[in-house]
């Protein structure tokens, strides 16, 4: 499968063409595994220990997810175990984002190219 960016994609001006690329789309839309909305965020933290490295360095590696819910930011802990799946679930939504965007984009496209056609219709009787 090619891999376009969805950015230079053009949206086509004739109904059939819009329907072909359109379901075309849908078919790309099949997610890989589960997806969350959200950022994933690496920082260093010190722990706390009085004699641990971190005291003195740059302290330990920690994850977070960072989403929004109503608006407001929140953060979630991705203990180290989970960070490859938790990895993988961000670059799917990553992925799936712009594609739907592009396929709302095509859908709108239809409607106005059908709306069009039947007015080009009513015009030749």
């Amino acid at each position: 499968m090619i891999c376009y960016p969805l950015s230079l994609m053009k949206i086509p001006k004739h109904p059939t063409l819009i329907r072909r690329h359109l379901l075309a789309r849908v078919k790309e839309l099949k997610p890989h595994g589960p997806f969350v909305a959200a950022s994933l965020v690496a920082f260093r933290k010190k722990c706390g220990r009085p004699g641990c490295h971190c005291q003195s360095g740059d302290g330990h590696l920690a994850h977070h997810l960072t989403f929004k819910v109503k608006g407001k930011t929140r953060s979630v802990y991705v203990p180290k175990d989970l960070l490859p799946e938790v990895q993988q679930w961000v670059l799917e939504h990553k992925r799936l984002k712009p594609l739907l965007r592009h396929i709302s984009n095509l859908a709108l496209a239809q409607i106005q190219a059908h709306s069009t056609s039947q007015r080009r219709k009513a015009g030749r009787s």
